[in-house]
């Protein structure tokens, strides 16, 4: 799907509220240079965010309804980690998605979309590596490790995702403690790290398996509660590694919900 370069004019018109450059998408994040044109990260809420790379636009967990997503293009290629409804939303992966859109989920999550959607579906189990829209893609599984956390995501269920675009490694976790599967993980360009409990991990564990993997860019994402700056001062003294916090919570513009 073709992408517009945002103009000098067209970044005023964003700046004035209710009115958005008619044909434009508003994908404003962090460029990734990569060996075919950057790839931009564009945080959404939560777990939730969208890459635009080589005039493809890739969807991350989306959820919402229609209004997060109707200034952006509907989707090349929707990623979906698990079946909880921060992950998951049925109505929304509807809106995102065209005839044409490829999407990529675990079994358990493919097994509630509905006929049309499911259609669409390639299932991707943990180990699984194909090729889907121009973007090598390989399924990393994403589970809890502590006692009292293995009911919210068991192993097998859901999906982490490396994809490789444009030369770079991108790492997605999904909903995952610091399992070793996630640390034994090399050659990792940019990552997006959940963190927050009870659901996936402390500060702590993350940040050691960040430690360990020593992705160039980190993400920490799905933060809900944890203290960011806590895994910044810890991580940020790993030589290679650089830690970006972004907004995921647009309801607490500057804050970590």
């Amino acid at each position: 799907m073709g992408k517009t370069v945002m103009s000098v004019a067209s970044l005023l018109l964003l700046l004035t509220p209710g009115v958005a450059p008619a044909g434009e998408q508003q994908f404003i994040g962090d460029h990734i240079p990569t060996t075919a044109g950057d790839l931009i990260i564009h945080p959404v809420e939560h777990a939730t965010f969208l890459m635009s790379w080589a005039g493809k636009t890739i969807y991350v967990d989306p959820v919402g309804g229609k209004k997060p997503f109707d200034q952006f293009d509907r989707a090349d290629l929707v990623l979906i980690t698990d079946i909880h409804g921060d992950h998951l939303n049925s109505e929304t992966v509807g809106f995102v998605t065209t005839e044409k859109s490829a999407i990529v989920a675990p079994k358990a999550v493919a097994d509630k979309l509905p006929p049309k959607v499911k259609s669409q579906t390639t299932v991707m189990a943990n180990g699984d590596k194909k090729e889907i829209a121009g973007i090598q893609i390989e399924a990393i599984p994403m589970y809890n490790l502590t006692p009292e956390r293995l009911k919210f995501h068991t192993k097998g269920r859901g999906n982490g995702y490396v994809l490789t675009i444009g030369g770079k490694r991108i790492y997605i976790s999904g909903d995952t403690e610091d399992i070793p599967e996630m640390r034994q993980l090399k050659n990792i360009d940019v990552a997006f790290v959940c963190m927050n409990l009870p659901y996936t991990m402390e500060v702590e564990k993350a940040a050691s398996a960040v430690e360990e993997f020593k992705p160039k860019i980190v993400y920490p994402y799905h933060y809900r509660g944890s203290d960011l700056q806590k895994f910044k001062e810890r991580v940020g003294k790993t030589p290679g590694i650089e830690v970006r916090l972004r907004e995921w919570y647009p309801e607490r513009k500057g804050a970590a919900k």
